[in-house]
């Protein structure tokens, strides 16, 4: 059984909802949850806010947490997830944010990437130095995003 197909049974189980937020998986998080049949009982939505203009105005990420922090940041990871549950009105949310490449970005490199998990209790983030090209950082980081939902889910 996948990750995401445990994960859509136990938030079922828990009559739980989840939302994303992604930018550095631009949608494959979100198509990861819905390639798993059944997964409309659980899945709310999900925001592909790859410009930061759409973090601001569509997440509620503040001006000033970008203009201090920058979008690769923890900061902005749980602004997203808080600001998607917020939004979608779900029990957990997802957020994804990153330098997928082939350049550095806010004087980030390449595989720095920021999960943050929002649930009933609060929120974390984690932090993941990933290597690989484009693709291969952008499928870990959906990985690392189930397993952050999981263990919050399980705590």
């Amino acid at each position: 059984m996948s990750e995401a197909t445990s994960i859509v049974d136990r938030l079922e189980e828990l009559d739980a909802t989840l939302a994303t937020a992604e930018s550095i998986t631009g949608g494959r998080l979100a198509a990861r949850v819905t390639d798993v049949p059944g997964s409309s009982a659980v899945f709310a939505g999900g925001v592909v806010s790859y410009a930061t203009a759409v973090k601001v105005a569509v997440l509620g990420v503040p001006d000033s947490l970008v203009a201090e922090h920058g979008v690769i940041s923890a900061e902005c990871a749980r602004s997203m997830a808080e600001g998607v549950r917020a939004l979608l009105r779900t029990t957990y949310a997802l957020s994804t944010t990153g330098v997928a490449g082939p350049d550095t970005q806010e004087g980030e490199p390449v595989g720095t990437v920021f999960i943050g998990v929002a649930g009933p209790e609060g929120t974390e983030v984690v932090r993941l130095a990933l290597d690989g090209d484009r693709g291969a950082i952008q499928a870990a980081t959906v990985d690392g995003a189930l397993s952050a939902l999981r263990a919050m889910i399980d705590a």
